[in-house]
Formats: C-alpha cells, sequence, structure tokens
C-alpha cells in the first residue's frame, strides 16, 4: 500500500491517504461523478484495512451521508470486490467478483466510483433507498441532490 494517492479524470476523481500514519486506516474523498445524481457533492470516507490484508479485504464506511441501495445506512458500502473472497453462500456472486489479493486503493475507489454511476438495486444493502430508487425515481433524485449540497456544506477540517 502507498501511503497517498490522488486520481482525478474529467471531473470523477478521489483523494485517499493514510490517517496519522497508520496504515490500516485510509482517509477517502470522492467527487461525485460526472453526469450522475452524485456530481457535485464531496463525499468523505475511510478504508479500514484487516491485518490479514491483502488476504482479506477492507472495508469501505462513507462518513457523509449517503442515499443508495449499495450503501448501508450506516455508511458500510456494499460492494462485491469488498466481500471475503469465499463462495457466496446465497449463489449471488462469483468467487472471481469477490476480494482478490490483487485490488489496491486505487481499484476500490474506482469500483465505488463506478457503484455510484450505477446503482444495484437487485440485491440491496439500503432496502429503502432500492424500494424508493423502484418506486418513485424522481423522490429518490431529489433526495440524493438534498445531500449532495448537504455534502458541500459540511465541515472539511
Amino acid at each position: 500500500m502507498s501511503s497517498d494517492l490522488q486520481k482525478g479524470k474529467g471531473g470523477d476523481g478521489f483523494s485517499a491517504g493514510l490517517v496519522d500514519d497508520n496504515i490500516y486506516e485510509w482517509q477517502v474523498t470522492i467527487v461525485g461523478p460526472a453526469d450522475t445524481m452524485y456530481e457535485g457533492g464531496l463525499y468523505r470516507a475511510k478504508l479500514s484495512f484487516p491485518t490479514s490484508y491483502p488476504m482479506q479485504p477492507p472495508t469501505m464506511t462513507f462518513l457523509t451521508e449517503m442515499w443508495h441501495p449499495n450503501i448501508y445506512p450506516d455508511g458500510k458500502v456494499c460492494i462485491s470486490i469488498l466481500h471475503p473472497p469465499e463462495d457466496d453462500q446465497y449463489g449471488y456472486e462469483k468467487a472471481s467478483e469477490r476480494w482478490l489479493p490483487i485490488h489496491t486503493v486505487e481499484t476500490i475507489l474506482v469500483s465505488v466510483i463506478s457503484l455510484l454511476s450505477s446503482p444495484n438495486d437487485d440485491s440491496p444493502a439500503n432496502v429503502d433507498a432500492a424500494k424508493q430508487l423502484r418506486e418513485d425515481a424522481k423522490g429518490y433524485r431529489r433526495k440524493v441532490r438534498r445531500l449532495v449540497e448537504k455534502s458541500m456544506e459540511q465541515d472539511w477540517d
């Protein structure tokens, strides 16, 4: 793991770095992806790596309030590449879609940015967000836009 990482491509971007020189805790900022409902927002998150990394995945938790089918109400991200490298007991994911030791902070963040762009409401972590996205897309968009605005008003100290 390198101790600092910054990327930016066409307005989509992120930065990540260690928290207090602790290699197991990373602070992340994601810029809302262009041409998505999340565009214009600044989203803070943390990546927490287990001591068994790279054999086991980190967890990623948004500190900024999010409304997304694949982000639990407590901010924890639910995405295949952050699931342990074992067979899915429910048969929803292939082992090849789950955590692999080749993943890096960059590949994780690129996957999360992609997730923001394309929510998966088939296997939701936040059932209420998935239901609203399916049944009231306009209301879903309004709620996300309010949170985008709120993300810009956060105290970034």
